[in-house]
């Protein structure tokens, strides 16, 4: 079937849903419209797609791979503004091409090879007329999952709307032509290639992104779930490193000529209807500088306790203490393993009007309704000990404080809760009794920490396994032991245990096994025992046996419940305690 008439919306499903829902999906980005016709007809998004498929008349492509020869033909901005990709398909998976000519040995594609075509959504007629202006070979249109189809563009045409050179001149998409009508320069190319890595770091849902000059080249890699993903890029990119790292700094404000210490800045950045609050650090390294950006969504989805990945048990010990009037209550864990996104939740979870609430952060990565919250300026002398003693004349009833990083804040937040306030706040230490001797270590006297703190959870973040292709694999018994004895996991707990659940890898996983991520808890209410331990400044090690005997369970052992739930896998686990532990 060559180079269907379809609409942009079948006749069949437009009539399906309502005009509200038929207007916002005509109106979004092609890769977006799936999930967005699997909200209207109240499906999930594979079984959107064989609706759509069969409304449209066309196949679904499953186990996409890119038709390499063939991607030469189209421009990069075409690919990417349209959402398409060559795929080999057939008798071409095998590199079927015309013979070479006389007159050059390389190989020449027929003009009457069909050309395969991935699209994330089924193409109007626009679109295939801008493809003909390219090349004179029919055209096959097949439907593949947005993702996956994204994925391929990105991996080989790199990320943005085309090379820095800007060479795609013959091809102006439809929607920019009014952009393009002046030729575009070196600066113009530049600031659009940073824009859209940015953008592109949104779409992937990553929370840093970092531009890395190496001796002959500039990597640029996202955090996606925790992992660093190396980013595809033009291959010309490496000349223009000074002109990128410039461009990058005049957007956070910081001094571009200045290149042999370390700046701090910051970037508003609007990707669509997303809103970022973009924390720019530079250091100077042999080469150049390196520049890593903290992405923070201004307006991204709250999480509850559900979503973090708690169990009931888990819940209920939190919700009591919650109902407190006064006390601390800590999160502990390296940076990045979700301590703010809990706090947020626990803050969502008792916000109401008949309390107070003001919170002092750096950053503010969530904005919650109803709460007072406060953006920490060191730079002026609003440090958390100097917001804190501010806003205790405030009176609140509930106090959040970001971070505690000195004994000023840790005496502070302590007392606080001594006298009538809930107070939350975070630490890094690697368990939940570790806290103690932290706060201890500051300064703070034992008294006050046994009197003052109520409840303490240590928490990682670990990758959950993807829903669409996850299935249960043997594992054998003597791997599992010893997986179990890392994690000081009882042995008696592999009884019966035959097949655990292992990532596959799909076009919606972008072949990792792995979507999003879910939480391990540890959680320790002190009790009278331990709190005369604290009084003696016991050592962590007692502390913790004193934890455990009373029945607190470690983050190893949420880690291994996870793993019998199905929602991650033991070498997951084991990559992140051991790591964090070292």
């Amino acid at each position: 079937m060559l180079a269907p008439s379809v609409s942009t919306l079948p006749a069949s499903l437009s009539e399906r849903i309502s005009d509200a829902h038929r207007q916002s999906l005509l109106e979004a980005p092609r890769n977006q419209r799936l999930a967005l016709l699997a909200a209207a007809l109240s499906l999930d998004e594979p079984h959107a797609l064989v609706a759509l498929a069969e409304a449209a008349g066309l196949d679904v492509a499953s186990n996409l791979e890119a038709d390499e020869p063939s991607l030469d033909l189209l421009p990069a901005r075409l690919v990417h503004d349209y959402q398409i990709v060559p795929i080999a398909f057939g008798p071409e998976r095998s590199g079927e091409r015309e013979r070479p000519d006389s007159d050059s040995q390389l190989p020449v594609l027929s003009s009457t090879l069909p050309l395969h075509l991935a699209t994330a959504w089924p193409p109007d007629a626009d679109m295939a007329d801008w493809i003909r202006t390219f090349t004179p070979r029919p055209l096959v249109w097949h439907l593949g999952v947005p993702e996956k189809i994204h994925q391929l563009i990105l991996q080989h045409c790199g990320v943005g709307s085309g090379s820095l050179d800007d060479g795609d001149e013959d091809y102006v998409a439809p929607e920019t032509i009014q952009q393009a009508e002046a030729e575009v320069d070196e600066e113009a190319a530049v600031v659009r290639f940073v824009t859209d890595v940015i953008s592109q770091a949104v779409a992937d849902q990553a929370t840093d992104i970092h531009f890395e000059p190496q001796e002959n080249q500039l990597t640029i890699r996202y955090r996606v779930d925790g992992l660093l993903v190396q980013v595809p890029v033009p291959e010309n990119l490496r000349r223009y490193q000074d002109a990128i790292i410039s461009r990058l700094k005049i957007m956070a404000k910081l001094n571009i000529s200045e290149k042999r210490l370390p700046q701090d800045g910051r970037i508003n950045f609007r990707a669509g209807g997303t809103v970022l609050d973009i924390r720019v650090a530079t250091a100077p390294t042999i080469y150049a500088e390196s520049v890593s950006l903290r992405l923070l969504n201004q307006k991204k989805e709250a999480y509850s306790m559900d979503r973090l990945g708690m169990s009931p048990d888990e819940q209920a010990q939190i919700n009591t203490v919650l109902e407190y009037p006064h006390g601390i209550i800590l999160v502990t864990g390296p940076t990045g393993s979700g301590k703010s996104t809990s706090l947020n939740a626990f803050l969502r979870k008792i916000n109401s009007t008949d309390l107070r609430i003001i919170t002092v952060e750096d950053p503010i990565e969530y904005e919650v309704p109803g709460v007072n919250q406060i953006q920490i300026r060191s730079e002026i002398g609003l440090t958390f000990a100097n917001a804190l003693r501010s806003i205790l004349r405030q009176d609140p009833d509930v106090i959040m404080v970001g971070e505690i990083r000195d004994r000023d804040t840790a005496d502070i937040a302590i007392r606080a809760s001594l006298t009538g306030h809930l107070v939350f706040s975070t630490l890094h230490t690697n368990d939940a009794p570790g806290a103690i001797t932290r706060l201890i270590d500051m300064g703070v006297e034992p008294f006050l920490v046994a009197s003052a703190i109520e409840l303490i959870i240590a928490q990682r973040l670990v990758r959950r396994l993807c829903p669409d292709c996850t299935k249960p694999a043997p594992i054998p018994q003597i791997k599992l032991l010893d997986n179990l004895a890392i994690l000081g996991v009882d042995a008696s707990e592999a009884a019966g245990i035959t097949h655990l659940q292992h990532p596959v890898g799909c076009d919606r996983c972008r072949g990792t096994g792995y979507r999003g991520r879910i939480g391990l808890f540890e959680i320790l209410k002190p009790n009278d025992e331990l709190h005369d331990l604290v009084l003696k400044r016991e050592s962590t090690r007692t502390l913790v046996q004193c934890a455990r005997s009373h029945g607190m369970r470690t983050l190893e052992q949420s880690g291994w419940e996870k793993v019998k739930a199905g929602h991650t896998t033991l070498d997951e686990v084991l990559r992140v305690i051991t790591v964090t532990e070292k």
